[in-house]
């Protein structure tokens, strides 16, 4: 099954920034279904079923060495010219720890993970199959800033594909597990 482990935004963040977004709206962008909004931790992609008992125990673990933090959903960002975000604010350093724990427990579980790299706290609203300009969205949500929230546990979320070729449809996340931050 396809995984990754992520810090899923309360409903309540979700729908400050879904009103946020809501003018920016437009067809030059393929805009992510709200539902699915989520900050992805580490991106595991097609894991073995016989991975998951282990995987499950070390993400666990990973949860319980790191503290509940605040977090709230800040300003706009982008990779490239072809995909927009929701940036955060806050307790970024903790969420960065969570990250790297969530990598290591699932290289460590026998995960083959992608290359490395620094994790950016980014929560994807929209892409682009060709540069665009997102100088419009950026300045429209580059003053947005959410309410503060408490994050208190790291979600293990499987993604189903789409798969009836319909135009436009999405992927649908699922969580499959979650642990409590903290001892």
């Amino acid at each position: 099954m396809r995984l990754f482990a992520a810090v899923m935004p309360p409903a309540t963040a979700v729908a400050e920034l879904a009103q946020a977004v809501r003018p920016l709206r437009d067809d030059h962008l393929r805009w992510t279904a709200e539902a699915g909004w989520h900050f992805t931790l580490a991106f595991m992609g097609e894991v073995e079923e016989r991975l998951l008992p282990d995987l499950r125990a070390r993400l666990a673990r990973a949860a319980t060495r790191s503290e509940p933090f605040a977090l709230r959903l800040h300003g706009a960002g982008h990779f490239g010219r072809r995909a927009l975000w929701a940036g955060a604010a806050g307790g970024l350093d903790a969420m960065r720890m969570l990250a790297e724990r969530a990598d290591a427990a699932a290289r460590r579980a026998g995960v083959p993970m992608d290359q490395h790299h620094r994790y950016t706290p980014h929560l994807t609203l929209a892409r682009s199959r060709e540069d665009t300009d997102l100088d419009p969205y950026l300045a429209g949500l580059g003053p947005f800033e959410g309410t503060s929230w408490q994050v208190a546990e790291l979600s293990l979320v499987r993604s189903n594909l789409p798969v009836s070729g319909v135009p436009g449809e999405q992927p649908r996340y699922e969580v499959v597990a979650a642990w409590p931050l903290g001892r």
